[in-house]
């Protein structure tokens, strides 16, 4: 597919001032809206400020077509939005790796089990969730949505090779959007009934629950527990968590060193063998369907340049601030040091990437010179850690997921050919990280 240039820098001034004028509003909505949280069953849901953003901008995208003139978001800036969430994933990257670089010494101490359980979390997604798409007639979006459970790293990497606008990138943000909403409760509901069977050590269930989100490593990790005495309670809370760190941090490389290239040849391999033909299978020709025809607009997300990367940095850092401001009450003063810390970090792992020829990713970089920053070998690490923690987790990824809610509406009618099948793709692929990684740490633990 061709890529027509931007017709004039007008042109494009005009839509940058579109897309964050529209991406502002929704974080000031999103944030008024706060966190809202029902229980369903065993577990609950958290709808937390980012996923009021993300929804709010394919509301957006959605509603705007009905309109005309200046307010209407049309495909030309959610390409454009689409273009700008791939580096304003570096920030986020960024900003998880200043969390964890003071961590490092206890993930060295954490013991072989939780190390070679990350084997049994990436692969175990593919191995039960990418036979199911094929035989579901999903195509490549198979791969973004098997390779990993869909968390905010793995929109990164797939962002990053092969971008947002992609069939890759629909699966990553279908899984995204399922295990966020449902990922939970689905979770909860499985853990605890595989901890009922009495098959696998308590502990060993425990590094299981570390699937690299916060709220579905509670979840499973509060159902294993409620079915242990006191003492062993609290081991398998603490064993979730350390787990849960080292996905966080050790699984960034694993998915896009192993489990990512695995995904790749497994789909090579398996396509022509089990692959169907269904409704779900014409995914990527509906949204190609749906959109201008070449020489009306642009076909693909534009490639911003290096002071397009800067100015998306420069308002996703701004947008953060104000999210910090408003939810927890640090000002953007208080706060401005510990970004400026996280933009140096983005700026130099995009920097070495450049120099390597990209042969090694900017994620991975980004990664590792933020964990530096903020490690025990840095001289000024503590101190580091310390301006970086005034800034919250969620004040960056709710910006980021603001533009790929903005740039969702293009894709539409690609989602509504995946519909039901990509929602249980997503629920096999949590059911396999969690039982590959308790397997794994069964075998090494006892």
């Amino acid at each position: 597919m061709t890529t027509l240039a931007i017709s004039s820098t007008g042109g494009n001034g005009m839509r940058s001032a579109k897309l964050f004028a529209y991406a502002a509003v929704i974080l000031f909505i999103a944030e008024l809206i706060g966190s809202f949280t029902f229980k369903i069953g065993p577990g609950k849901v958290v709808l937390l400020p980012m996923i009021w953003a993300l929804l709010l901008g394919a509301a957006a995208g959605v509603i705007s077509d009905r309109l005309r003139g200046n307010f209407r978001l049309d495909v030309h800036t959610q390409f454009y939005a689409a273009a700008i969430l791939q580096p304003a994933l570096l920030l986020f990257i960024a900003k998880l790796g200043l969390m964890i670089g003071s961590a490092l010494p206890k993930l060295v101490s954490a013991g072989w089990a939780l190390l070679f359980q990350e084997f049994g979390h990436f692969v175990g997604t593919i191995l039960l969730g990418l036979p199911l798409a094929l035989i579901l007639g999903i195509k490549r979006e198979a791969i973004g949505a098997t390779f990993s459970v869909g968390r905010e790293p793995s929109l990164a990497i797939i962002g990053e090779k092969y971008g947002m606008d992609s069939a890759e990138g629909r699966g990553v943000l279908a899984e995204y959007l399922t295990g966020t909403i449902f990922g939970a409760v689905f979770i909860a509901i499985f853990a605890g009934f595989i901890a009922s069977l009495h098959i696998f050590d308590p502990l060993a269930l425990a590094m299981g629950s570390g699937v690299g989100s916060g709220s579905m490593m509670a979840a499973a990790s509060g159902a294993i527990a409620a079915q242990q005495t006191p003492e062993m309670a609290k081991s398998v809370l603490t064993f979730a968590a350390a787990s849960n760190l080292i996905t966080t941090t050790i699984g960034t490389y694993f998915t896009l060193f192993i489990s990512l290239p695995m995904a790749v040849w497994g789909y090579r391999l398996l396509e022509p063998l089990i692959g169907r033909t269904t409704t779900a299978s014409g995914a990527t020709d509906a949204a190609n369907a749906a959109r201008p025809k070449l020489g009306e607009v642009e076909t693909e997300a534009p490639e911003l340049g290096y002071p397009g990367k800067l100015l998306a940095w420069g308002v996703t850092a701004v947008f953060a601030l104000i999210c910090d401001w408003m939810a927890h009450g640090t000002t953007p003063l208080e706060g401005l040091p510990g970004m400026v810390i996280m933009i140096v970090a983005v700026i130099a792992g995009d920097a070495l990437a450049t120099v390597t020829k990209r042969r090694i990713p900017a994620v991975c970089w980004v990664s590792l010179v933020a964990m530096f920053l903020t490690s025990p070998w840095c001289p000024w690490g503590a101190h580091f850690a310390e301006l970086s923690g005034r800034n919250d987790f969620l004040g960056v990824t709710t910006p980021m997921l603001t533009f790929a809610g903005l740039s969702i509406a293009k894709d539409l009618p690609a989602f509504r050919r995946l519909g039901w099948r990509i929602v249980l793709v997503s629920f096999v692929a949590n059911a396999g990280t969690f039982l590959g990684a308790t397997i794994v740490a069964q075998i090494f633990h006892i």
